[in-house]
């Protein structure tokens, strides 16, 4: 197991190491003079950059003062989706720089061709005939660049390498910074509202219309705090739910660091209540002090349990997670031994237990856990570890319904995944 996350190390490190000295290469020493205090200055930088992003990340793992995660996470993370955006830019960029370069060699070459030779008038009768000799010496004479006057030539123009290179360079850093600018503000302005109607065959007619507030990884820690939590809250009673489900990745770190950020989840409005179960990030912590404090906030923990609300069972599973510490999922103590002609709908922090889900009878599973990818293209990489990136989808008899998510982990960018808080309304087959 060392071996293998030793080796998992220097494959980071090499290819942290690989990206700078490319993006180093592309924006600093193919634009600026050999020697010159500009390459100087962005060689300096490029070393600090990585050393910068190396200590935040370490730092946000370790047992550091919070204070010290805050201060260091915002420009390593920052630099973490920058860092992927220039990339992808200049990776564009190889496309164009061959285009660009040969429209300036066309440009250059039209200008250069010498111009056609004037066709010669037929003389004139009795015109002094044209002289071939030299034009004597006039009356500024002697005073050109041999005569070692103060005549200058002009500068010499940046070659069409050097000025591709900058127009390359310029245009991809800043797509790369426009790009991470509004992800951030993604992020920073909090969850928009999204609502779907998610019909289920044994929901009672008096249930037709139940209104289920549906948030997943809010992620407060070292750059989300408690700013971002009120936001959430307030987004949430603004659409008066008649249940609110919390379901994981609350959190980023220690109820010693965050408890503070989370109290402002003690206003959240529901005619029913508001209930939670646990994502693989509580478990980075303590998730029995998270699970303590939500229920002092007011929250219902359901951990591997179920209650019946309004014609239909809640019922709540841990994360996987948890089977490290012996308290993982248990589908047949939150669902065992239940009234199969009532309809019943599953928390469970992560997409993939929707098979379990379906083999216990569930209607309808409330997930989050993907973020809906957070920033392109990871989105790629999360499809193909998750059954259903979000969104509703049918598994059998079973809807799971996937949320992206009210916060952001890592970067706090959001890039063709906008971050949202979810309603979603029960509707009965029999109103």
């Amino acid at each position: 197991m060392i071996v293998v996350f030793v080796l998992m190390a220097l494959v980071a490190v090499a290819l942290m190491a690989g990206a700078h000295y490319y993006i180093w290469r592309r924006l600093v020493r193919d634009t600026t003079a050999a020697g010159g205090t500009a390459r100087r200055a962005g060689t300096v930088v490029m070393i600090l950059l990585p050393v910068l992003t190396v200590a935040g990340v370490g730092v946000g793992r370790a047992e550091t003062p919070f204070v010290l995660k805050q201060i260091l996470g915002w420009p390593a993370y920052m630099w973490l989706a920058t860092l992927l955006y220039l990339l992808l830019a200049l990776l564009v960029g190889e496309a164009v720089r061959p285009l660009l370069r040969r429209v300036l060699d066309r440009r250059a070459a039209s200008r250069e061709a010498p111009e056609t030779a004037p066709v010669e008038e037929p003389a004139t009768v009795g015109a002094p005939a044209p002289s071939n000799a030299p034009a004597g010496p006039g009356p500024d004479a002697g005073k050109g660049a041999d005569a070692g006057t103060d005549t200058a030539a002009p500068a010499p123009a940046p070659s069409r390498r050097l000025f591709v290179s900058r127009v390359v360079g310029g245009a991809a850093a800043a797509a790369a910074l426009a790009t991470v600018g509004y992800g951030t503000s993604n992020v920073l302005r909090g969850p928009s509202v999204k609502r779907v109607t998610v019909p289920l065959a044994k929901l009672p007619r008096a249930a037709h219309g139940y209104r289920i507030a549906v948030v997943s990884d809010i992620h407060l820690g070292p750059l989300l705090g408690r700013a971002h939590a009120q936001r959430i809250v307030d987004t949430i009673n603004s659409t008066s739910p008649d249940l609110v489900a919390v379901v994981g990745d609350m959190v980023d770190g220690t109820v010693a660091d965050l408890g503070s950020a989370a109290e402002p989840l003690a206003g959240l409005r529901a005619k029913h209540g508001s209930y939670f179960v646990t994502g693989n990030h509580e478990y980075f912590g303590d998730a029995g002090e998270w699970v303590d404090l939500v229920r002092e906030l007011g929250l219902h923990p359901l951990e591997n349990a179920r209650v019946e609300i309004a014609g239909f069972d809640l019922a709540g599973v841990n994360d996987i997670a948890g089977e490290e510490e012996g308290a993982g999922p248990d589908f047949q103590k939150a669902l065992g031994g239940r009234d199969p002609a009532r309809a019943s709908v599953l928390l469970a922090h992560q997409p993939v237990v929707i098979h379990d889900a379906v083999k216990h009878g569930v209607d309808l599973q409330l997930s989050g856990h993907t973020h809906g990818g957070q920033m392109w293209p990871v989105n790629y990489i999360a499809q193909a570890a998750n059954p259903t990136l979000a969104g509703l989808e049918q598994y059998g008899d079973t809807s799971l319904y996937v949320t992206r998510g009210a916060g952001a982990w890592g970067p706090p960018v959001r890039v063709g995944a906008p971050a949202d808080i979810t309603v979603v309304q029960l509707a009965s087959r029999q109103a």
